[in-house]
């Protein structure tokens, strides 16, 4: 009778254990799926000095470097001031160009654009366009990007 009773008993403490272990990792998923997501930052560069610039695109590196470039959207918003160093000869353009290459989307806004009489032609080949750089900064934030002013 007694032997019934331990074989019970551990029968219970054995499924007990193993319900614990389902919950526990079911619990967990949430945790697992939030640190597979793919990370997402977005830089605002509003100023035309090529000091802040090679801050922005070292900073953009090093994040690749640390989380992995395929786990990681980055994005760069320019405007104000900092639009002239997206033109074809600015100092930082092969910086820039080579940003692009590694995955880092570059944007201009195009509403400093209009007000500085730039056209597309005047800036660089792989810079993208943004109608304005503010709402762009707002809409990454909005979709969860972590906002960075170098």
């Amino acid at each position: 009778m007694k032997t019934n009773r331990l074989i019970h008993l551990l029968t219970a403490f054995a499924m007990a254990m193993t319900f614990a272990s389902a919950g526990t990792q079911a619990m967990d998923m949430p945790a697992q799926q939030a640190s597979m997501d793919k990370q997402k930052v977005v830089f605002q560069v509003s100023v035309a000095d090529p000091k802040t610039w090679n801050l922005a695109l070292n900073n953009a590196k090093n994040v690749q470097q640390e989380l992995g470039a395929g786990n990681v959207d980055v994005e760069i918003v320019v405007y104000g001031p900092g639009i002239g160093m997206l033109k074809f000869d600015s100092a930082v353009a092969n910086r820039i160009d080579e940003a692009v290459g590694d995955g880092v989307k570059v944007v201009a806004c195009e509403n400093t654009m209009k007000a500085q009489k730039l056209t597309r032609d005047d800036m660089l080949s792989s810079a993208g366009f943004v109608p304005a750089g503010v709402v762009e900064l707002m809409k990454k934030q909005k979709e969860g990007y972590a906002y960075i002013r170098p």
